[in-house]
């Protein structure tokens, strides 16, 4: 039971630690979508920034074709950003789903360690009873064991006087 208890405990701190490693890769993937996110605002700007620049110092037909590479760039961009969304969003519904069923199989093992617990306690205090008895049961013999001995010591004597006393009439 031990064994089992200690193979638990030790499964029990294994799972907390993929447990752990879980949730700090959902933080990274956060940090990471955060930057991305980022760097799309900045291109964004800069996207901005350029077109009015361009606005201002090329002719009308080049804006034209500017803006038509702008906004498939963008739209490949969103393309992208979206991908990336959806794959953070399956990798966190992973996530719970697979920190959901841990958390069950911990509740889970956490009561099965206490059933075990419980049971250990009830035969440890069985066993203690058990001993008492056996303890009291010893004494009683070893007193019966003494009476017996004396009895037959006593026997012993009398049967000696008599057949003393036998001689001598």
């Amino acid at each position: 039971m031990e064994a089992d208890f200690s193979e638990m405990r030790y499964e029990l701190q294994s799972r907390d630690g993929l447990w752990r490693r879980m949730q700090l890769e959902c933080q990274q993937l956060h940090t990471e979508l955060l930057k991305i996110k980022e760097y799309k605002d900045m291109q964004e700007i800069q996207i901005r920034c350029q077109s009015s620049h361009v606005q201002l110092t090329e002719p009308p037909e080049n804006k034209n074709t500017e803006l038509l590479l702008t906004s498939e760039s963008q739209e490949r961009q969103r393309e992208e950003l979206n991908k990336i969304r959806n794959h953070i969003y399956r990798e966190e519904q992973s996530h719970c789903s697979e920190q959901e069923r841990m958390k069950t199989e911990i509740s889970d093992l956490t009561e099965e360690l206490h059933q075990k617990e419980i049971t250990i306690a009830t035969i440890m205090e069985k066993a203690t009873l058990l001993e008492r008895q056996l303890k009291k049961e010893l004494e009683t013999k070893d007193k019966l064991l003494a009476k017996q001995q004396l009895l037959e010591f006593q026997y012993q004597v009398v049967k000696s006087e008599n057949t003393h006393l036998k001689e001598m009439v």
